[in-house]
């Protein structure tokens, strides 16, 4: 099994080691230190080395952050996580903070008059520790970064930093070679007037060099350091013992491999214009470069929206692995209708079970997340993860939330379907409609060239609005091609402010949670094409499905939907019929049938 089922939360450790992080900053003359949910590279996936956030408060939530003050501590987390965070922190010494709807800073001015609070440089942006520094302006509380953080002094057995393989990506899967995106992306730079760009995000690494790695669960990525210099040539900073001799031939001579404790002497070392991701890269680069005289100049990692735009080979090859992996879910959405009258699966059963179907395609290299398994009430935790203490029976009359997804050498995938198991009652019924009209909206929406993501995402919460319901999180993510399944600049969200360009591939993932009830959640992927002219001619773009799989037709109230989405629905699963017919056993297609008949 690539999943496990282990607890991580430790709730009962929260007060002793906030009792010994305390101490460590009294010795330092700090009255605060701030503990982000971060490594060196602003990942969102994280080695256990890395998990400081985790081991200090118990929450092991993919996003947040904590402050620790020398009589409270908030637990700072987004509206994804505010049911986890009761059940995983000690809520008698640590206090769960909503946000962003509570700033930081402002959060701060309120429980301290004045105090030093520390940070680690390695694991902040500079756009971060700008944005606290402006908002504690005209205070006595002034924040300082730290040499070596607290943490790791107090963390004992703090696991070694991680030492995956790295392995070529194919070029065909790629669809460009890596010398030719260094030369386009070098061009970049001259025009810019920068000689360096410095390179923190694993996936950029990985896009750029056509590399593939293991140093973080579920994402293929290779974990270093890099410069992209104007003439095309690379400087890789990586632990040694990652490159085998088919790695480093790859790379080839116009990428040089330095160890990477030799990242912070090269840095000294540039010649500027340097060009450093104030979003994405640590301040603690920035600060190397000023302090030895180099001119850094912020701007965009020149790998994020190329890697974002994907071309006809990537696009081809996350088409593929889509229909793979729906043949795949079929099969096991066939066997949970049939083993769940039995009353005898769990929410483990179900995520083995999964597991076992797309490791049948003898393709898959990994799960790209942990799946969320909720049965019933559980649906309701946005990012749940079954553990042996949580295992909760799939029981009749309720619903249970299927997030999950997988890793192969030509796509990532990510999927959601909410299915009935028994009847779950028309109140349910009448959430899962709304939620699937919000999905149906974006997946019909056309819309001009030049729009974000924050300008359609209202279309997913509309049918929900109408009933006074909303969700806590944005309505879709970026993914990458056998990459990140969270892959950043594009998303769906009110806070998106990047243009959707042809080829960028998201989730399309509406929902509803009742906290102690049920969870609703629906996802399939698509990718932003150029749409049919019409009318006036004006450039508009619109959206290509790349998830197949059924919706659970039980759990549709078809006097809710439009004509329109009646139709969009019939059509949808009558190409998922047609796509999976042929990758399917009998008796799965037997199921696909009755399960992609007409409204």
């Amino acid at each position: 099994m690539f999943q496990t089922f282990e607890s991580h939360a430790s709730p009962d450790q929260g007060p002793p080691r906030l009792a010994a992080l305390r101490v460590q900053l009294r010795a330092r003359g700090l009255d605060g230190f701030i503990v982000p949910r971060a490594d060196v590279h602003q990942g969102e996936y994280v080695a256990a080395r890395d998990e400081r956030l985790q081991w200090l408060t118990g929450f092991t939530g993919s996003a947040g952050f904590c402050i620790v003050l020398p009589d409270v501590a908030g637990v700072f987390i987004d509206g994804r996580y505010r049911t986890q965070v009761k059940a995983q922190v000690d809520l008698a010494s640590l206090t769960p903070v909503p946000w962003p709807e509570v700033k930081p800073g402002d959060w701060l001015r309120d429980k301290l008059a004045t105090g030093r609070i520390g940070y680690d440089p390695w694991l902040h942006t500079g756009e971060e520790i700008d944005k606290l520094q402006a908002s504690l302006e005209g205070t006595g509380i002034s924040i300082c970064s730290v040499e070596e953080n607290p943490i790791d002094a107090i963390w004992t057995d703090q696991p070694a930093a991680p030492i995956g393989k790295a392995f070529p990506h194919p070029d065909p899967l790629a669809g460009e070679t890596s010398a030719a995106k260094r030369a386009r992306l070098a061009e970049g730079l001259r025009r810019d007037g920068h000689k360096v760009a410095v390179l923190t995000l694993p996936d950029s690494l990985c896009w750029l060099l056509n590399i593939r790695g293991a140093d973080v669960p579920k994402n293929p990525v290779l974990q270093g350091f890099a410069f992209l210099q104007d003439d095309g040539r690379v400087v890789l900073f990586v632990i040694a013992a990652k490159l085998d001799e088919a790695a480093c031939t790859h790379l080839g001579q116009e990428v040089a491999i330095r160890p990477i404790e030799d990242f912070e002497a090269a840095l000294q070392a540039l010649s500027g214009p340097v060009r450093v991701d104030r979003g994405t890269a640590p301040i603690a680069v920035a600060d190397i470069l000023k302090a030895a005289g180099v001119d850094v100049v912020w701007g965009d990692d020149p790998c994020r929206l190329p890697k974002a735009r994907k071309n006809a080979a990537e696009i081809a090859g996350m088409r593929a692995a889509h229909l793979r992996d729906g043949a795949a879910m079929a099969e096991f959405l066939r066997w949970l209708d049939s083993e769940a009258p039995t009353g005898r699966l769990t929410e483990i059963s179900v995520v083995t079970a999964l597991e076992g179907f797309r490791r049948a395609t003898n393709a898959l290299h990994d799960i790209s997340f942990d799946t969320i398994c909720g049965a019933g009430p559980n649906g309701a935790i946005m990012h749940y993860r079954v553990t042996r203490e949580t295992d909760r029976p799939v029981r009749q009359g309720e619903l249970l939330l299927v997030d999950s997804g997988a890793q192969y050498p030509d796509g990532t995938t990510d999927i959601t379907r909410t299915v009935a198991i028994g009847d779950p009652g028309d109140e349910a019924r009448e959430c899962y409609t709304r939620v699937l009209q919000g999905m149906i909206a974006i997946s019909r929406v056309r819309f001009p060239g030049g729009l974000t993501g924050r300008d359609i995402d209202a279309l997913a919460r509309y049918p929900l609005w109408l009933a006074g319901q909303d969700y806590d999180h944005g309505t879709g993510h970026g993914v990458g091609a056998f990459l990140s399944v969270h892959e950043g600049p594009q998303r769906i969200s009110r806070l998106s402010e990047v243009v959707l360009d042809p080829g960028m591939i998201l989730s399309n993932e509406p929902g509803y949670y009742r906290e102690g009830a049920f969870g609703i959640r629906l996802e399939n992927l698509i990718v932003v094409e150029p749409a049919p002219a019409l009318g006036d001619n004006r450039v508009q773009l619109a959206f290509e499905t790349l998830t197949f799989v059924p919706f659970d037709r039980r759990l549709i109230l078809t006097g809710l939907l439009a004509p329109g989405e009646r139709d969009w629905l019939d059509t949808y699963h009558a190409a998922v019929l047609k796509l999976l017919s042929e990758r399917v056993s009998g008796a799965t297609l037997d199921w696909l049938r009755a399960a992609c008949a007409p409204l």
